[in-house]
């Protein structure tokens, strides 16, 4: 199904700092692919990325339309929520693309999660339901 066959669809826009740097991490941590991608003169970029099926977009943050990067926030209101086959696998990608972090991947509340901190200041729980 292509996302003009979809009547709604919800997906996060992460503001970030370095947008392009962003993409290369993005593929690197979490083997995203590009969807969409514009690039203005001065460098900022909006990019549409996909991860197993999963969209979500970045751009680089505008402070004049009120689109701020938590690093100029000084963190994130926001978690991302990856859930994944094996977590274990793609948190140990994550963290040798550069991720830091949080808390390791462990069993809790019937679930096997982690949660890393991207160098871009977003924060994700990598995980999946246990039986």
């Amino acid at each position: 199904m292509s996302a003009m066959d979809r009547k709604t669809s919800i997906a996060p826009m992460l503001s970030v700092r370095w947008g392009a740097r962003a993409i290369e991490f993005y593929k690197a941590a979490f083997g995203a692919q590009e969807l969409f991608r514009v690039d203005d003169d001065s460098g900022a970029v909006v990019a549409q990325l996909c991860v197993g099926g999963a969209e979500f977009w970045l751009a680089d943050e505008s402070p004049e339309h009120l689109n701020f990067s938590p690093e100029s926030l000084g963190g994130g209101s926001v978690r991302m929520v990856m859930i994944v086959e094996d977590p274990d696998a793609a948190f140990a990608r994550a963290i040798a693309a550069g991720a830091a972090e949080i808390w390791p991947v462990g069993n809790q509340h019937g679930w096997r999660v982690g949660r890393i901190g991207d160098p871009f200041g977003h924060h994700w729980e990598i995980g999946k339901p246990v039986e």
